[in-house]
């Protein structure tokens, strides 16, 4: 007996897994802390 694969289904499973992690990635992500001389800004502010 031979065995069919639902190209459909599959690709519809694929894609919801791969938005799965697209999310997961999204929400986990942290921006990058920068150090911020605040006298440094001050001065160029008086400018």
């Amino acid at each position: 007996m031979a065995v069919t694969t639902l190209k459909r289904k599959l690709k519809r499973k694929r894609q919801s897994q791969t938005t799965r992690v697209i999310k997961i990635k999204q929400l986990t992500a942290q921006p990058v802390i920068r150090n911020v001389d605040v006298e440094e800004l001050k001065k160029s502010f008086a400018k």
